[in-house]
């Protein structure tokens, strides 16, 4: 005890000692606090339906790595896995699979859901040579146009009276048959 002392009244000088020979200055002490906010989760939605009417409503909480499906009135709860490309998530039962709107559900090794877009590659060339190459997903109604190898150009399908139209902003794609019309900001650039 009288050593725990001696030693507090020592080190108590030492700082009274240093502190007298040092210049004025103000001692001002910082104290910082560190505020730790709680990010919300990365969720996304999405609702598949396969060629027989069959639904699949999906939930991905990419934050903690799982997936929530409700199918046939069913919530199941799967686990994200590795997957060299596309999503795959899985629990005992369960396997998702999918690569962008393509998605495979299996039960028990079973596949039991089923939805792939019915996509349709075209190429059409002009008197002048040049090429228009064309992606289209009839499931979403979109395509994706390429000039002369150029840049993608994304449309979006319009009703049209006979035939297809597909549009954004600057561009207009129109079509029947093997004939395509595409025009930016109403001057044709491509016809066959």
């Amino acid at each position: 005890m009288k050593k725990t002392i001696l030693t507090v009244a020592m080190l108590s000088a030492l700082i009274f000692t240093s502190c007298k020979d040092a210049t004025k200055e103000e001692n001002i002490e910082t104290s910082t606090t560190e505020v730790v906010e709680a990010t919300p989760d990365d969720i996304v939605t999405s609702t598949s339906t396969d060629k027989d009417g069959k639904k699949l409503d999906m939930s991905f909480n990419n934050t903690k790595g799982t997936a929530t499906l409700n199918f046939e009135g069913e919530t199941i709860e799967l686990a994200q896995q590795r997957s060299g490309s596309g999503i795959w998530y899985t629990n005992e039962t369960y396997e998702l699979r999918g690569k962008g709107n393509d998605i495979t559900l299996s039960k028990d090794g079973k596949v039991v859901f089923d939805h792939k877009d019915d996509i349709v590659n075209v190429e059409a060339k002009s008197g002048k040579g040049d090429k228009l190459n064309m992606t289209f997903n009839n499931t979403e109604g979109t395509v994706k146009a390429y000039l002369n190898g150029g840049d993608q150009i994304d449309l979006v399908q319009e009703k049209a009276a006979s035939g297809i139209w597909y549009k954004n902003d600057q561009y207009e794609l129109r079509g029947k048959g093997d004939k395509y019309t595409l025009t930016k900001d109403g001057k044709t650039v491509f016809e066959n």
